[in-house]
């Protein structure tokens, strides 16, 4: 099976849309690095280093410090697909940080995004 073509798109060419997406809805690019931060263990200067120098999402995850325990609370559609049912362990990484921010979008509380 080919790979998924979002594996080898910089994470830093879609990491403005996941603050636009934001800040359309009042929310601001702190709680989305908040988001990405408690997800993948990066802190502050580990994630704008991956930023800096424009890794894919498949580089992103792997050298992300560990994934969060909670994260697999994170249930839903994204795409048409339930979180829970994707078998690519990537893919899936990729789908929850996407759920994340869109409920950050939709206006829900931080502790509750952060399955606190």
């Amino acid at each position: 099976m080919a790979e998924h073509r979002i594996y080898k798109t910089a994470f830093a060419s879609v990491y403005p849309m996941y603050v636009q997406k934001a800040e359309r809805k009042s929310r601001t690019k702190e709680e989305v690095d908040q988001i990405i931060c408690w997800l993948t263990g990066y802190d502050r200067a580990g994630l704008q280093q991956q930023l800096e120098q424009k890794n894919d999402f498949s580089t992103f995850f792997a050298e992300a410090l560990a994934m969060h325990p909670n994260c697999a609370l994170i249930k839903g559609v994204v795409c048409g697909v339930r979180i829970e049912d994707i078998d690519d362990p990537l893919m899936q990484k990729i789908r929850y940080l996407d759920k994340l921010i869109d409920e950050l979008a939709k206006g829900r509380a931080m502790e509750k995004i952060l399955r606190q």
